[in-house]
Protein backbone atom coordinates (compact mmCIF):
# COMPACT_ATOMS: atom_id res chain seq x y z
CA UNK A 1 0.00 0.00 0.00
CA UNK A 2 1.04 3.60 -0.51
CA UNK A 3 0.12 6.68 1.51
CA UNK A 4 0.27 8.85 -1.61
CA UNK A 5 0.21 7.66 -5.22
CA UNK A 6 0.55 10.00 -8.19
CA UNK A 7 0.34 8.90 -11.84
CA UNK A 8 0.68 11.13 -14.89
CA UNK A 9 -0.54 14.16 -12.94
CA UNK A 10 -1.08 17.27 -15.05
CA UNK A 11 -2.40 20.75 -14.37
CA UNK A 12 -2.84 23.52 -16.93
CA UNK A 13 -3.90 27.12 -16.57
CA UNK A 14 -4.92 28.02 -20.10
CA UNK A 15 -1.85 27.52 -22.24
CA UNK A 16 0.46 27.31 -19.22
CA UNK A 17 1.18 23.72 -18.16
CA UNK A 18 2.19 23.98 -14.50
CA UNK A 19 2.50 20.22 -13.85
CA UNK A 20 3.58 17.96 -16.71
CA UNK A 21 2.90 14.29 -16.11
CA UNK A 22 4.32 13.70 -12.62
CA UNK A 23 4.66 10.18 -11.15
CA UNK A 24 5.69 9.24 -7.59
CA UNK A 25 4.67 7.21 -4.54
CA UNK A 26 5.05 7.92 -0.84
CA UNK A 27 5.18 4.93 1.51
CA UNK A 28 3.21 4.77 4.77
CA UNK A 29 5.25 6.18 7.65
CA UNK A 30 7.70 7.93 5.34
CA UNK A 31 8.93 11.50 5.73
CA UNK A 32 8.90 12.78 2.17
CA UNK A 33 10.50 16.09 1.19
CA UNK A 34 9.18 18.10 -1.76
CA UNK A 35 11.56 20.73 -3.12
CA UNK A 36 11.49 23.06 -6.07
CA UNK A 37 12.07 26.67 -7.13
CA UNK A 38 9.21 29.10 -7.41
CA UNK A 39 7.10 28.25 -10.45
CA UNK A 40 8.30 24.65 -10.57
CA UNK A 41 4.81 23.19 -10.06
CA UNK A 42 5.47 22.08 -6.50
CA UNK A 43 2.72 24.15 -4.88
CA UNK A 44 0.24 23.20 -7.59
CA UNK A 45 0.93 19.50 -7.01
CA UNK A 46 0.44 19.89 -3.26
CA UNK A 47 -2.83 21.76 -3.77
CA UNK A 48 -4.13 18.91 -5.93
CA UNK A 49 -3.12 16.34 -3.29
CA UNK A 50 -4.90 18.38 -0.61
CA UNK A 51 -8.03 18.77 -2.83
CA UNK A 52 -7.51 22.54 -3.07
CA UNK A 53 -7.20 22.31 -6.87
CA UNK A 54 -8.38 19.88 -9.53
CA UNK A 55 -5.98 18.15 -11.89
CA UNK A 56 -6.26 18.58 -15.65
CA UNK A 57 -5.10 15.02 -16.26
CA UNK A 58 -3.70 11.93 -14.57
CA UNK A 59 -4.65 10.63 -11.15
CA UNK A 60 -3.65 10.85 -7.50
CA UNK A 61 -4.72 9.18 -4.30
CA UNK A 62 -4.01 10.10 -0.67
CA UNK A 63 -4.57 7.68 2.22
CA UNK A 64 -6.19 5.33 -0.30
CA UNK A 65 -8.75 7.85 -1.57
CA UNK A 66 -8.93 9.45 -5.01
CA UNK A 67 -8.38 13.21 -4.79
CA UNK A 68 -10.82 13.89 -7.62
CA UNK A 69 -13.75 11.60 -6.75
CA UNK A 70 -13.37 11.14 -2.97
CA UNK A 71 -12.40 14.63 -1.88
CA UNK A 72 -14.23 14.57 1.46
CA UNK A 73 -12.58 11.26 2.40
CA UNK A 74 -9.17 12.68 1.54
CA UNK A 75 -9.81 15.76 3.72
CA UNK A 76 -10.85 13.64 6.68
CA UNK A 77 -7.61 11.66 6.52
CA UNK A 78 -5.06 14.45 6.09
CA UNK A 79 -3.76 17.21 8.32
CA UNK A 80 -2.41 20.54 7.08
CA UNK A 81 0.04 22.94 8.67
CA UNK A 82 0.23 26.06 6.53
CA UNK A 83 3.29 28.24 6.11
CA UNK A 84 1.32 31.30 7.22
CA UNK A 85 -0.23 31.49 10.68
CA UNK A 86 -3.89 30.42 10.67
CA UNK A 87 -4.53 30.27 14.42
CA UNK A 88 -7.01 32.62 16.09
CA UNK A 89 -4.63 34.47 18.37
CA UNK A 90 -7.43 35.87 20.53
CA UNK A 91 -8.52 32.37 21.51
CA UNK A 92 -6.68 30.05 23.86
CA UNK A 93 -4.75 27.02 22.61
CA UNK A 94 -7.56 24.78 23.87
CA UNK A 95 -10.25 26.82 22.11
CA UNK A 96 -8.36 26.65 18.82
CA UNK A 97 -8.19 22.86 19.03
CA UNK A 98 -11.84 22.51 20.05
CA UNK A 99 -12.89 24.62 17.07
CA UNK A 100 -10.83 22.37 14.79
CA UNK A 101 -12.44 19.28 16.34
CA UNK A 102 -15.90 20.73 15.62
CA UNK A 103 -14.99 21.33 11.97
CA UNK A 104 -13.96 17.71 11.58
CA UNK A 105 -16.95 16.31 13.44
CA UNK A 106 -14.93 14.58 16.12
CA UNK A 107 -17.09 12.77 18.72
CA UNK A 108 -17.22 14.93 21.86
CA UNK A 109 -16.05 12.11 24.09
CA UNK A 110 -12.79 11.87 22.15
CA UNK A 111 -11.92 15.57 22.02
CA UNK A 112 -10.52 16.13 25.55
CA UNK A 113 -8.26 13.05 25.71
CA UNK A 114 -7.02 13.62 22.17
CA UNK A 115 -6.36 17.29 22.88
CA UNK A 116 -4.30 16.42 25.94
CA UNK A 117 -2.38 13.83 23.95
CA UNK A 118 -1.37 16.18 21.12
CA UNK A 119 -0.64 19.15 23.41
CA UNK A 120 1.58 17.02 25.63
CA UNK A 121 3.32 15.74 22.52
CA UNK A 122 4.35 19.30 21.56
CA UNK A 123 4.96 20.45 25.14
CA UNK A 124 2.01 22.86 25.41
CA UNK A 125 -0.42 21.13 27.76
CA UNK A 126 0.43 23.47 30.64
CA UNK A 127 -0.29 26.46 28.38
CA UNK A 128 -3.62 25.18 27.07
CA UNK A 129 -5.62 28.00 28.69
CA UNK A 130 -3.30 30.77 27.48
CA UNK A 131 -4.27 32.99 24.58
CA UNK A 132 -2.24 32.28 21.46
CA UNK A 133 -1.20 35.94 21.17
CA UNK A 134 1.03 35.35 24.23
CA UNK A 135 2.91 32.52 22.49
CA UNK A 136 6.32 32.77 20.85
CA UNK A 137 6.73 31.94 17.17
CA UNK A 138 7.97 28.45 17.97
CA UNK A 139 5.06 27.78 20.34
CA UNK A 140 2.55 28.88 17.69
CA UNK A 141 4.14 26.53 15.15
CA UNK A 142 4.00 23.66 17.65
CA UNK A 143 0.34 24.44 18.35
CA UNK A 144 -0.42 24.39 14.62
CA UNK A 145 1.20 20.96 14.36
CA UNK A 146 -0.91 19.80 17.31
CA UNK A 147 -4.03 21.14 15.61
CA UNK A 148 -3.15 19.31 12.41
CA UNK A 149 -2.95 16.07 14.41
CA UNK A 150 -6.22 16.51 16.36
CA UNK A 151 -8.39 14.40 14.06
CA UNK A 152 -5.73 11.63 13.79
CA UNK A 153 -4.83 12.06 10.10
CA UNK A 154 -2.98 9.37 8.21
CA UNK A 155 -0.99 11.91 6.19
CA UNK A 156 0.28 15.25 7.53
CA UNK A 157 1.23 18.01 5.07
CA UNK A 158 3.73 20.52 6.46
CA UNK A 159 4.29 23.60 4.30
CA UNK A 160 7.58 25.24 5.36
CA UNK A 161 7.06 24.15 9.00
CA UNK A 162 9.98 26.15 10.43
CA UNK A 163 10.10 29.23 8.19
CA UNK A 164 10.99 32.39 10.08
CA UNK A 165 12.13 30.57 13.23
CA UNK A 166 15.57 30.82 14.81
CA UNK A 167 17.95 27.81 14.45
CA UNK A 168 17.39 26.57 18.01
CA UNK A 169 13.60 26.64 17.64
CA UNK A 170 13.85 24.99 14.22
CA UNK A 171 15.83 22.14 15.79
CA UNK A 172 13.24 21.70 18.55
CA UNK A 173 10.41 21.62 15.99
CA UNK A 174 12.19 18.79 14.22
CA UNK A 175 12.52 16.91 17.50
CA UNK A 176 8.73 17.12 17.85
CA UNK A 177 8.23 16.02 14.23
CA UNK A 178 10.40 12.93 14.75
CA UNK A 179 8.56 12.12 17.97
CA UNK A 180 5.11 12.45 16.45
CA UNK A 181 6.05 10.15 13.58
CA UNK A 182 7.08 7.49 16.07
CA UNK A 183 3.98 7.92 18.24
CA UNK A 184 1.38 8.44 15.52
CA UNK A 185 2.77 6.16 12.76
CA UNK A 186 1.97 8.97 10.39
CA UNK A 187 3.18 9.82 6.89
CA UNK A 188 4.72 13.29 6.60
CA UNK A 189 4.82 15.23 3.34
CA UNK A 190 6.74 18.47 3.74
CA UNK A 191 8.16 21.37 1.80
CA UNK A 192 11.19 23.31 2.97
CA UNK A 193 13.78 25.64 1.54
CA UNK A 194 16.26 24.79 4.32
CA UNK A 195 18.60 22.20 2.82
CA UNK A 196 19.79 21.04 6.24
CA UNK A 197 16.16 20.18 7.09
CA UNK A 198 15.78 18.15 3.90
CA UNK A 199 18.41 15.82 5.37
CA UNK A 200 15.73 14.68 7.86
CA UNK A 201 13.64 13.21 5.03
CA UNK A 202 13.66 9.55 4.05
CA UNK A 203 13.42 10.61 0.40
CA UNK A 204 13.41 13.89 -1.50
CA UNK A 205 11.65 14.83 -4.73
CA UNK A 206 12.85 17.85 -6.73
CA UNK A 207 10.52 19.50 -9.25
CA UNK A 208 11.51 21.97 -11.94
CA UNK A 209 9.41 23.45 -14.75
CA UNK A 210 6.50 21.14 -14.01
CA UNK A 211 8.43 17.87 -14.09
CA UNK A 212 10.02 15.64 -11.47
CA UNK A 213 13.76 15.86 -12.12
CA UNK A 214 15.06 13.81 -9.17
CA UNK A 215 13.71 11.47 -6.49
CA UNK A 216 15.85 9.48 -4.08
CA UNK A 217 17.32 9.40 -0.58
CA UNK A 218 19.45 12.38 0.46
CA UNK A 219 22.57 10.20 0.42
CA UNK A 220 21.87 8.83 -3.06
CA UNK A 221 21.12 12.28 -4.45
CA UNK A 222 24.39 13.67 -3.13
CA UNK A 223 26.27 10.68 -4.53
CA UNK A 224 24.70 11.31 -7.94
CA UNK A 225 26.37 14.73 -8.09
CA UNK A 226 29.71 13.18 -7.31
CA UNK A 227 31.81 16.31 -7.73
CA UNK A 228 33.45 19.01 -5.65
CA UNK A 229 31.93 22.48 -5.66
CA UNK A 230 34.35 25.34 -6.28
CA UNK A 231 32.88 28.77 -5.56
CA UNK A 232 34.80 31.88 -6.62
CA UNK A 233 34.40 35.63 -6.52
CA UNK A 234 36.16 37.62 -9.22
CA UNK A 235 36.79 41.20 -10.28
CA UNK A 236 34.56 40.61 -13.33
CA UNK A 237 32.10 37.72 -12.96
CA UNK A 238 30.65 38.06 -16.46
CA UNK A 239 34.08 37.86 -18.05
CA UNK A 240 34.93 34.87 -15.87
CA UNK A 241 31.71 33.11 -16.87
CA UNK A 242 32.55 33.63 -20.55
CA UNK A 243 35.89 31.90 -20.00
CA UNK A 244 34.62 29.10 -17.80
CA UNK A 245 31.59 28.21 -19.91
CA UNK A 246 30.14 25.37 -17.81
CA UNK A 247 29.61 27.35 -14.58
CA UNK A 248 26.68 28.95 -12.75
CA UNK A 249 26.45 32.44 -11.24
CA UNK A 250 24.67 32.39 -7.86
CA UNK A 251 24.34 34.77 -4.93
CA UNK A 252 27.32 32.98 -3.38
CA UNK A 253 29.50 33.59 -6.44
CA UNK A 254 30.44 31.58 -9.53
CA UNK A 255 30.01 27.85 -8.90
CA UNK A 256 32.01 25.26 -10.85
CA UNK A 257 31.51 21.50 -10.40
CA UNK A 258 34.75 19.52 -10.78
CA UNK A 259 36.06 16.07 -9.86
CA UNK A 260 38.99 17.26 -7.74
CA UNK A 261 38.59 20.77 -6.38
CA UNK A 262 42.01 20.96 -4.71
CA UNK A 263 43.79 20.12 -7.95
CA UNK A 264 41.52 22.38 -10.02
CA UNK A 265 41.94 25.63 -8.09
CA UNK A 266 45.69 26.17 -8.76
CA UNK A 267 45.09 25.64 -12.50
CA UNK A 268 42.14 28.04 -12.35
CA UNK A 269 44.32 30.86 -10.97
CA UNK A 270 46.77 30.36 -13.80
CA UNK A 271 44.30 30.18 -16.70
CA UNK A 272 41.23 32.27 -15.86
CA UNK A 273 42.70 35.62 -16.83
CA UNK A 274 40.38 37.45 -14.40
CA UNK A 275 41.50 38.35 -10.86
CA UNK A 276 39.98 35.97 -8.28
CA UNK A 277 39.10 37.69 -5.00
CA UNK A 278 37.76 34.71 -3.06
CA UNK A 279 37.63 30.92 -3.45
CA UNK A 280 36.14 28.02 -1.48
CA UNK A 281 35.82 24.27 -2.01
CA UNK A 282 33.05 22.05 -0.62
CA UNK A 283 31.99 18.44 -0.94
CA UNK A 284 28.60 17.58 -2.51
CA UNK A 285 25.59 18.69 -0.46
CA UNK A 286 21.86 18.91 -1.11
CA UNK A 287 22.47 22.49 -2.22
CA UNK A 288 24.72 21.07 -4.94
CA UNK A 289 22.05 18.53 -5.88
CA UNK A 290 19.48 21.29 -6.22
CA UNK A 291 21.90 23.38 -8.26
CA UNK A 292 22.77 20.42 -10.49
CA UNK A 293 19.17 19.61 -11.36
CA UNK A 294 17.64 23.09 -11.53
CA UNK A 295 20.53 25.36 -12.48
CA UNK A 296 20.15 27.54 -9.37
CA UNK A 297 20.50 27.29 -5.62
CA UNK A 298 17.48 27.20 -3.35
CA UNK A 299 18.44 30.63 -1.99
CA UNK A 300 18.42 32.06 -5.50
CA UNK A 301 14.87 30.81 -6.00
CA UNK A 302 12.03 32.91 -4.70
CA UNK A 303 10.28 31.35 -1.77
CA UNK A 304 7.06 29.77 -2.97
CA UNK A 305 3.90 31.25 -1.44
CA UNK A 306 2.09 29.22 1.19
CA UNK A 307 -1.02 27.27 0.41
CA UNK A 308 -4.16 29.36 0.82
CA UNK A 309 -5.69 29.10 4.25
CA UNK A 310 -9.12 28.03 3.11
CA UNK A 311 -8.95 24.35 3.99
CA UNK A 312 -10.73 24.75 7.29
CA UNK A 313 -13.74 26.30 5.58
CA UNK A 314 -13.73 23.60 2.94
CA UNK A 315 -13.76 20.94 5.65
CA UNK A 316 -17.31 21.98 6.51
CA UNK A 317 -18.53 20.85 3.10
Amino acid sequence: MTAISVRGLRKSYGELEAVRGVDFDVAPGETFGFLGPNGAGKSTTIKILCTLARATGGSASVAGFDVATQRDDVRRHIGLVFQDLTLDTYLSAEQNLRFHAELYGMPRATVQPRMRQVLEMVGLWERRASKVLTFSGGMKRRLEIARGLMHSPRVLFLDEPTVGLDPQTRASIWDYIHELRQQEEITIFLTTHYMDEAEHCDRIAIMDEGTLVALDTPAALKASVGTDRVTIRTADDQAALAVLGDAVLTTDGIVISVEDGEAYVPRLFGTLGVPITNVSISRPSLDDVFLSYTGRTIRDSEQAPGMPAIFAAMARR
